[in-house]
């Protein structure tokens, strides 16, 4: 019998096992690995990794990019806030369960919260009126549960059209796609429709970004990797990473990007900080109107 990929419970399932052969995948390659004096430890499968970089980059540059362009000179700015907030509002629904699983009381009421009010006098969550209303927005999704819960990251990952990852964060994503509310709509049409206009929106908001990037990025690849790293960890310790060991399988590093703070202040230090302002990146996990 013929699997109906058209069902969110087949289309997860099929997920799933690919996931699961990605992490057999890394799992030999990380095995059989070479390790040298030069090897980054939180990244013993670069070769392969920038491999997959350099294809994602390519399939940026050759679709999404292009598309993200044209909404955001076509689509008024009024519309794609609302599309922005609309996503952002059914993100804090899961971040709910996430807050809630690592015993932060606070932050899941404010998620619920946030979640209600947006949902029921937002319209659906297109006006961001729990940001208006001074509720805080803590931004959660399965791998920083693990996280909080003292899985450590393993290697850093570049997944297939997924971009940037870690061991654990790529085991959580079967469970973070089951709290998707849009990938389990299940009228076929309108879910694909809604998974497709938030990848682009998602990639529109980073123009400014990647542009940036371009400009100053000598090793785009590295800086990448680095600053992912940096807001994971950051993002576990809701902002306040310990200096010590943590008993992780990959130390602290030293600051490889500037704090969000400093991307925020109004005297910025250096030219790279005011340039990193003004490209918008993307907010971070705790976000306090």
């Amino acid at each position: 019998m013929m699997m109906n990929l058209n069902s969110p419970l087949a289309a997860n399932k099929t997920l799933r096992c690919v996931l699961g052969g990605s992490v057999l995948i890394v799992l030999s390659l990380l095995s059989g690995c070479a390790t040298g004096p030069n090897a980054n430890p939180r990244d013993p499968l670069e070769p392969f990794n920038r491999g997959v970089y350099q294809l994602n980059d390519a399939v940026d540059r050759a679709v999404l990019k292009p598309v993200a362009t044209a909404y955001q000179d076509v689509v008024p700015s009024l519309i794609r806030r609302g599309v922005n907030n609309f996503f952002a509002n059914l993100q804090d629904a899961w971040s709910f369960v996430n807050n809630a699983l690592q015993f932060k009381g606070e932050a899941a009421a404010d998620s619920a919260v946030r979640f209600g009010v947006n949902t029921f006098i937002g319209l659906g969550g297109v006006l961001d009126v729990a940001t208006e209303m001074n509720i805080e927005k803590h931004t959660k999704d399965f791998g920083h549960t693990l996280g909080y819960w003292g899985v450590a990251p393993g290697p850093y990952l570049v997944l297939p059209l997924l971009g940037s990852s870690t061991l654990r964060d790529t085991v959580a994503l079967p469970v973070d796609f089951q709290g998707d509310l849009v990938g389990n709509i299940e009228h076929v049409p309108t879910r694909n429709s809604l998974i497709a206009l938030r990848l682009v929106d998602d990639r529109a908001n980073l123009l400014k970004a990647s542009a940036m990037l371009d400009e100053v990025a000598l090793d785009k690849y590295t800086f990448v990797r680095d600053a992912y790293l940096q807001r994971r960890r950051s993002a576990i310790y809701d902002g306040n990473p310990p200096d010590g060991d943590t008993g992780e399988i990959f130390p602290a590093q030293p600051e490889l990007t500037p704090s969000r703070e400093e991307l925020l202040s109004e005297t910025p230090t250096n030219t790279l900080t005011e340039t990193l302002s003004n490209a918008g990146l993307p907010g971070d996990e705790k976000v306090k109107p």
